[in-house]
């Protein structure tokens, strides 16, 4: 047994008739600006990691022995 269109329409309309439209699109924008937030920290721990992969890419190369000529 598949769940059909008609399944589908009727839960739907009693979500709405007991939730209400204003509460049910009020719940997804806050759910559009977690998302956002998601996708924005997870781009700023990309470039921290990076920063911090230079950082210590930097401190390798400075960390050579002074006596050492290339």
């Amino acid at each position: 047994m598949s769940i059909g269109f008609w399944q589908i329409a009727i839960v739907v309309i009693l979500v709405v008739l007991l939730f209400g439209r204003g509460k049910i699109s009020s719940l997804m924008g806050d759910v559009a600006k977690g998302i956002k937030s998601f996708k924005k920290g997870m781009s700023s721990d990309v470039t921290e990691d990076e920063s911090t992969k230079n950082l210590s890419e930097n401190q390798d190369s400075n960390n050579q022995d002074p006596n050492k000529k290339d």
